[in-house]
């Protein structure tokens, strides 16, 4: 490891929660949103070296996804099913009050040592919000209730008699007890917007951002450091990784993804996450400029490169981590089996790389 375990880079993988796996292709997937391949899939990765696995949050069926299992209780359910990994559950502003969410989370918190976090998800599809009677904001005040939700939590976590007076949310002298234990669970949030950014600089633990070149992540970083002032704030990358013995059998996993893809459920779901992304004012939103070939994999995880050897691999996520990343957020053609190599022959390497550059600057200074 790193000279200091907090420098290593995280590594986190999307729980096939919901049906149809990680692509928007006809291509094989060996991956099942049950329960009990969950369960052996956060097993795998917990002994594989991941630190974090992240639940999906889906209300209604579509482009590939035709059944959803709720988040935080399917979170849970992994938490009790494995003793280190940590489990991120996804949560929408709207369906959920900060005062439930405050409760759900921190008898989680209790029951599971201190392992579930959060992602708080601003926006996802308006279709999803018009079929269970939400209101759809449009997309900064989307972030504003966001951060309200976020300053309500931890305000319900931390203080006694706790009073606030926002646009979104009110709370006269709400106390909550038991609080959840020290440290408090980690609050990530997604976006590549001006107002996620800015959300994210003022609020939030991690960020976390669509697949990208170690360039485009160095410019967000970059971006959100320096707004950030006296606050901390992580970056999570996400990345979906194609790991093969030759880099040529790895491209041409890719291609057969892409060749297979469902082209009507592809562009269903960029109409939809496009229409998302341009609203932001600057139009520098999530999937704002992504290609039919980005949007086969729901996060632009073809963009961050992970495809190839495990040596290449390694190299890359080594690169994003030069340019600001804390951690990877992988997803996989085939679950647990693709985990379970990658924690043998990706983690070991990059682990060494890491060590490597640490040496290397101990030695210059």
């Amino acid at each position: 490891m790193p000279q200091n375990d907090r420098d290593a880079v995280k590594f986190a993988y999307w729980v096939p929660n919901v049906s149809g796996g990680l692509v928007i292709s006809n291509i094989e997937q060996r991956t099942n949103h049950s329960a009990e391949y969950n369960r052996k899939l956060a097993q795998i990765a917990e002994k594989a070296g991941f630190d974090y696995a992240l639940s999906q949050i889906r209300f209604t069926a579509g482009y590939g996804a035709d059944e959803q299992h709720e988040s935080v209780s399917f979170s849970h359910d992994l938490l009790a099913a494995t003793t280190s990994l940590k489990v991120i559950a996804a949560i929408l502003p709207g369906p959920w009050n900060p005062a439930l969410a405050a409760k759900q989370l921190a008898t989680i918190s209790y029951l599971t040592n201190g392992r579930v976090a959060i992602n708080l998800v601003s926006g996802w599809f308006r279709g999803e919000f018009h079929a269970i009677g939400e209101h759809w904001l449009d997309h900064d005040e989307r972030y504003r209730r966001s951060e309200e939700f976020i300053r309500a939590l931890r305000g319900i976590w931390t203080e006694d008699s706790f009073t606030f007076r926002g646009d979104f949310y009110r709370f006269n002298q709400y106390s909550l007890k038991p609080k959840p234990p020290q440290p408090l669970p980690e609050i990530f949030q997604g976006g590549s917007s001006r107002a996620a950014r800015d959300m994210a600089s003022r609020v939030s633990d991690w960020y976390f951002t669509n697949g990208n070149t170690p360039e485009g992540i160095a410019r967000q970083v970059d971006d959100i450091q320096a707004k950030a002032n006296n606050h901390s704030v992580k970056v999570g990358v996400n990345a979906f990784a194609i790991v093969r013995q030759t880099e040529e059998e790895a491209k041409a996993v890719l291609a057969e993804i892409i060749a297979k893809a469902n082209p009507e459920a592809v562009n269903a779901f960029g109409h939809e996450v496009k229409n998302a992304g341009k609203a932001s004012p600057e139009g520098e939103g999530n999937w704002a400029k992504s290609s039919f070939d980005d949007l086969v994999q729901y996060n632009d995880g073809f963009r961050s490169n992970l495809i190839g050897t495990p040596r290449q691999v390694a190299e890359r996520i080594v690169e994003l981590k030069r340019a600001g990343a804390d951690l990877i957020l992988l997803g996989f053609l085939h679950f647990q089996e693709e985990v379970e190599y990658f924690g043998k022959h990706v983690i070991p390497l990059v682990r060494e790389l890491e060590n490597a550059e640490a040496a290397a600057a101990l030695a210059a200074e």
